[in-house]
């Protein structure tokens, strides 16, 4: 048993994970870099303790920085979000080795799924299907034969880390030495390990994952599927729960398939199985997330299990408070990634202070935030700023819903992604769930409108203004005093603005 958590992240996630530990009674503890010494997690703590500069590896990713802090706060676990160190068995290790509470899976289940031609040779051998592709790291050499083996198209991954890093869609032959060159770059500086693999591209396919819980007592079920299928160069922007391309019947096969995938690596904690679907209902393990995904949300909201509650009383020890048969899937449920981004100008990354919020509220409405009116986006991190999440009773009642929310959501002062999901919620393709992986990559994909003019913006931005201070000086007070009664109108109200006119 633990009394004081400390959440080695920042940003949305770690208010989220922070606001858990509070409602069943914990001390927490934040820890913060230069850059974020006002951030709104640092705020919400009941701690908050520097772990070093601005850039990630000095603070973030700092292990010892993070264990000395936990040390000196006195906090006894340590959850670590999504991100930064939350599938580093390094980190695991050094937190079970400082004696205190892991929230998350052993590191001995991070090691087996963290490297991705491990994991594939584990799932091969508990019997779960994988795309077909090479079992082994390669060389360039190597890599060039096996192409030809599997046939284009092809993709090129790292086999370790994820978030489409390092990964790249070879559809000729002759572009195959390029790619090996750039994934190996990207994976050596986002992992620190060049190491890749191929994998047969399964075109036409949704990304669909299944979200695990398991108990240290040998439990484990699963809580249903996610689309994940709207993405950006890897890159996930739009998740909702249930899939509308999966049947009951494909649901119940992939869930105990998630399931025997976990149990195959002795997993414990909250996991999610990913999945490749084709669109003749085949399915294929693409990897497993050893940590709590961004998307968690959209499970909470159809199935009523607050996730980071379960990895806390996970890591206490006790046995799940479900069976499979107790979890059902009820209504729909779509979250929609708000970032610091110009989708008008490539996504193009945004820094710069918020001078105005209104986030949106209402029925089935959720934001997950880290930020706040006044609050400086640096260039140091992700440019992830809040999740809106809205659940329905249908599918479409939750894209009106979003489309409702996503109009009353005002973040001024730098340009958001949030023009680029209204357009999204617009799209009949969507709305009609027809898409796959390929929605905005692809040649006849989807694609942004063109941007508003922004001088006539600015204008009608002066106009609206200059309209209210117009109505503010004609302001008309009604009162009715007579010289037969003692009333008289509001002198805050006579003296309060220039300009008023008084009835009598």
């Amino acid at each position: 048993m633990f009394n004081k958590l400390l959440v080695a992240n920042r940003g949305e996630i770690a208010v989220r994970v922070l606001r858990a530990c509070e409602e069943r009674g914990l001390r927490t503890v934040a820890v913060y870099s230069d850059a974020d010494r006002t951030a709104l997690h640092v705020r919400y703590a009941d701690e908050a303790y520097r772990i070093g500069p601005s850039p990630a590896r000095e603070s973030y990713l700092n292990i010892p920085a993070i264990i000395a802090a936990a040390r000196q706060s006195g906090a006894e676990a340590i959850h670590p979000g999504y991100g930064f160190l939350a599938e580093n068995e390094e980190f695991a290790q050094a937190v079970q080795d400082a004696k205190l509470t892991w929230v998350g899976p052993p590191p001995v289940a991070i090691r087996a799924m963290g490297d991705k031609v491990a994991a594939r040779r584990t799932m091969l051998a508990a019997g779960v299907p994988v795309v077909p592709g090479t079992e082994r790291g390669l060389s360039d050499a190597e890599a060039l034969a096996s192409a030809e083996e599997l046939g284009y198209p092809i993709v090129v991954k790292a086999s370790a880390g994820g978030g489409g890093k390092g990964m790249r869609v070879v559809t000729q032959p002759a572009d195959l030495p390029r790619s090996l060159t750039a994934s190996r770059r990207e994976a050596a500086s986002a992992f620190g390990d060049d190491t890749i693999y191929l994998e047969k591209l399964i075109g036409r396919a949704r990304h669909v994952e299944i979200q695990i819980l398991a108990d240290t007592h040998g439990n484990c079920i699963h809580l249903g599927e996610r689309e994940c299928s709207i993405q950006r160069r890897h890159q996930k922007l739009i998740e909702e729960a249930p899939s509308v391309a999966v049947t009951p019947e494909v649901r119940a096969e992939m869930g105990a398939i998630a399931v025997r995938a976990a149990q195959a690596v002795g997993y414990v904690n909250a996991g999610t199985v990913e999945f490749l679907l084709d669109h003749d209902g085949r399915f294929y393990f693409l990897e497993m997330n050893t940590r709590l995904q961004v998307e968690h949300p959209v499970t909470e909201m159809v199935t009523g299990v607050d996730i980071v509650k379960e990895q806390v009383a996970i890591a206490y020890g006790r046995r799940l408070r479900w069976r499979q048969k107790d979890i059902r899937v009820s209504g729909h449920a779509i979250e929609c990634r708000i970032s610091a981004e110009d989708p008008y100008n490539d996504f193009l990354p945004e820094t710069g202070r918020i001078t105005n919020l209104s986030e949106p509220t209402g029925p089935g409405v959720r934001v997950e935030s880290g930020i706040y009116a006044g609050w400086e986006i640096s260039l140091f991190y992700d440019p992830l700023l809040a999740k809106l999440v809205v659940w329905g009773e249908t599918r479409a009642e939750a894209i009106l819903r979003m489309r409702r929310a996503l109009e009353e959501y005002r973040i001024s002062g730098l340009h958001t992604t949030i023009p680029f999901h209204q357009q999204v919620m617009d799209s009949t393709r969507f709305q009609g769930g027809q898409f796959d992986t390929g929605f905005l990559d692809g040649q006849d994909g989807f694609r942004m409108s063109a941007a508003p003019n922004r001088d006539l913006i600015q204008a009608a931005a002066i106009a609206a203004a200059l309209a209210q201070h117009e109505r503010d000086q004609q302001a008309v007070i009604f009162a009715a005093p007579r010289d037969d009664q003692n009333v008289r109108g509001s002198p805050w109200k006579e003296s309060g603005r220039p300009g008023l006119r008084r009835i009598r």
